[in-house]
């Protein structure tokens, strides 16, 4: 079985699709911004890499997100309840971490069928 490897860099892929499933790397917003706004970030970064990966939020299985403080756990899900299609919700863990820098508020793991 084939493996396809979107926006290959030295040290990870932005997505990788292997059969009919695509996984996408941690995608983060721009940094310093608000929850909002890096919510919306990572969101229109995931809804880009599917569709090169020739699928679409529709086809959500898994979302794991990550935030550097549980405090907003309020405000990413206004975002994400706005934009994931409510008739095809995908499995989803949310947790608090501290991320790679103390300028990125959410980080956002995507898996998804094509």
């Amino acid at each position: 079985m084939s493996i396809r490897r979107i926006e290959v860099g030295p040290r990870m892929s932005q997505a990788v699709i292997h059969g009919n499933t695509v996984y996408l790397a941690g995608q983060v917003g721009g940094p310093g911004k608000s929850v909002t706004e890096q919510t919306k970030d990572v969101l229109a970064a995931v809804d880009r890499l599917l569709k090169e990966a020739g699928t679409d939020k529709s086809k959500l299985l898994q979302a794991i997100i990550w935030l550097d403080d549980m405090k907003d756990f309020g405000e990413m899900n206004a975002v994400w309840d706005s934009w994931v299609d409510q008739a095809n919700t995908p499995a989803r863990a949310t947790g608090e971490a501290k991320l790679a820098t103390p300028e990125y508020k959410v980080e956002i793991i995507i898996t998804a069928a094509i």
